[in-house]
């Protein structure tokens, strides 16, 4: 476990219990759905949970909207509804998951965790703009298309968090002949990709 890394993000005791209990959960139902790659489990902790978590060391302090597209097994969106109420945030979390059975998942996880989160089992692309002040996506496309969902579903003055392996630079060479963006590429000698917080999302003029 990155003890500097929950230090830096304010979460004690209590919240790890609660990843903790979430872990268990993904452990549990990924027995039935396929919510991560069962060859990660040794590594959930690590190449999941703590993954999830640095995202919000590139968020502003205390979000009203927190917005997570493809939800899928809770990464990021629960690990960040986690630490945002372990500091006392009042942040907003919306959960979308086009996969019902993976939204069942969220639900149950919201529930049992007793995290203010709000599940939408439905495409972002047919949801109105959520105006949100973040926008988060893992594993879900390439920077293209988040670029589109991004520019739909953020505030005016929001920020993009989207996690990325090691071919980042090939995806923002590809979004950029398609968008305009302000970008910052947070990396991690640790690892191969990069977190790039994009601002300013529209269209290229052609």
């Amino acid at each position: 476990m990155d003890a500097a890394l929950w230090k830096d993000l304010g979460v004690g005791e209590g919240g790890l219990d609660k990843l903790r209990a979430f872990v268990a959960l993904v452990e549990k139902w990924t027995v039935r759905i396929n919510l991560v790659a069962r060859s990660t489990l040794p590594e959930i902790w690590e190449r999941h949970v703590e993954d999830s978590a640095r995202l919000c060391l590139n968020a502003p302090e205390n979000p009203a909207i927190w917005a997570d597209f493809g939800s899928g097994g809770g990464f990021p969106g629960i690990v960040v509804a986690v630490v945002l109420q372990a500091h006392g945030a009042k942040t907003r979390v919306i959960l979308v998951e086009s996969d019902l059975r993976k939204a069942t998942f969220l639900c149950e996880s919201a529930r049992l965790l007793d995290l203010p989160v709000e599940v939408r089992s439905e495409r972002a692309e047919s949801l109105p703009s959520l105006g949100a002040d973040v926008v988060s996506a893992r594993a879900l496309t390439a920077l293209d298309g988040l670029c589109a969902l991004a520019q739909r579903h953020l505030a005016p003055d929001g920020v993009a968090i989207f996690p990325k392996g090691e071919n980042y630079e090939a995806e923002i060479d590809a979004a950029r002949k398609n968008w305009r963006f302000q970008l910052e590429a947070v990396t991690d000698p640790r690892h191969k990709g990069a977190i790039l917080c994009l601002r300013n999302i529209d269209r290229a003029r052609s």
